[in-house]
């Protein structure tokens, strides 16, 4: 089997989720390209060194430029704060060297566009991380409706929502500051990729995205707390996004209803090994939505477990992301999403951030 070091930039949250992801993964998934921990960057010797020892790397470095020049790094992984991605990116590329950038893929629509220029110019593999439309569920809602099996879809309503800021005693940190971190930059990219998947492009919009809690001890909030957009779609059908990081209960609310001429699909995260299906199939006394547990019949669950019913995590997703960039890399050819995903999400924000201050619906192509 062939190895390839991996070169991971931030050990934080998402650090972990790679790490652990790029050890099991060739193990869960018998990838034909092996994976070897090369080296790990974090924000000071002592805490590379912490993320090293822990995380089971050989190295250790606070330069992430000393990592993407290592010879014995064969491939970029990004988890670090997304003000960072483009120079990562673009250093990266310059040496040919095959690049997974965390979601938002750049902190402006300018630097996605500048990172996709690059990735396009290198020749070399590049993906985006959105991690939640890889469950088993999700791929299979995909196919469900790529296959017609809802007839054409009408009507999408999705939600990314969680509550780690509905205290409005919490002190306002790094995550209160900056359109990037805002709810718009930091969480509704998951659900806009998850409407693109699924539905198809986005062509109009108007939004509205607000600041509920606009002081927090210790500063001042200058970033959304939650925002919302009507939009259509190209293929016709109409759609409602909300994204919240104050929403009181919610944990893990990514969430979609999918309507179509003769069926719908339903799904939430906190809940992601079932998919709620409706067919307008039989007598309308025994119509209903129907309850389908994740199991070997669907997208990437096998490898992680032969029963149905048992399910898949958090950081499975994760491993099938490592997976999909291992066979990209290996087979030489771009697997979605690509950083293009990565920047017309961005674009998608941008718009919406755009309409929330004029008032008004505004085309995509605009942007």
């Amino acid at each position: 089997m062939a190895e390839i070091g991996i070169g991971l930039i931030g050990g934080g949250y998402m650090g972990k989720a790679h790490s652990v992801a790029y050890a099991a993964v060739a193990g869960v998934f018998d990838t034909p390209l092996r994976p070897v921990l090369e080296m790990i960057c974090a924000s000071s010797p002592a805490s590379a060194e912490r993320y090293r020892a822990s995380y089971g790397f050989r190295r250790g470095t606070d330069d992430w430029r000393t990592l993407v020049a290592d010879d014995a790094v064969g491939a970029i992984v990004i988890a670090s704060p997304q003000s960072t991605h483009r120079e990562i990116a673009e250093a990266a590329f310059a040496l040919g060297k095959p690049v997974f950038c965390e979601k938002p893929l750049g902190a402006s629509l300018e630097d996605s566009r500048a990172m996709l220029s690059a990735a396009e110019a290198s020749g070399a593999v590049h993906m985006t991380g959105f991690n939640y439309i890889r469950t088993p569920a999700s791929q299979f809602a995909r196919q469900l409706v790529a296959e017609g099996r809802i007839g054409d879809v009408t009507w999408f309503r999705g939600e990314h929502t969680e509550d780690f800021l509905a205290d409005e005693t919490l002190p306002a940190t790094w995550r209160t500051t900056g359109d990037a971190n805002g709810t718009m930059g930091d969480l509704a990219p998951h659900m806009i990729n998850a409407a693109r998947a699924l539905i198809g492009p986005i062509v109009s919009l108007n939004a509205t995205a607000e600041t509920v809690h606009s002081t927090r001890p210790g500063g001042i909030v200058d970033n959304d707390d939650q925002a919302q957009m009507m939009c259509r779609f190209e293929n016709g059908a109409q759609g409602h996004l909300f994204f919240s990081r104050i929403a009181t209960g919610r944990k893990m609310g990514y969430a979609y209803e999918i309507h179509g001429t003769t069926g719908a699909i339903r799904f939430d995260q906190e809940d992601q090994n079932a998919l709620h299906l409706y067919t307008m199939e039989g007598p309308e006394a025994e119509r209903g939505f129907r309850k389908i547990l994740t199991g070997p019949a669907h997208p990437d669950y096998l490898p992680f477990c032969q029963g149905p019913g048992h399910g898949t995590g958090y950081q499975d997703q994760i491993i099938i992301e490592a997976h999909d960039f291992l066979r990209a890399i290996h087979e030489q050819r771009n697997i979605w999403p690509t950083f293009a995903e990565g920047m017309e999400v961005n674009r998608v924000v941008t718009a919406a951030l755009a309409s929330s201050r004029t008032g008004t619906w505004v085309d995509i192509k605009n942007f």
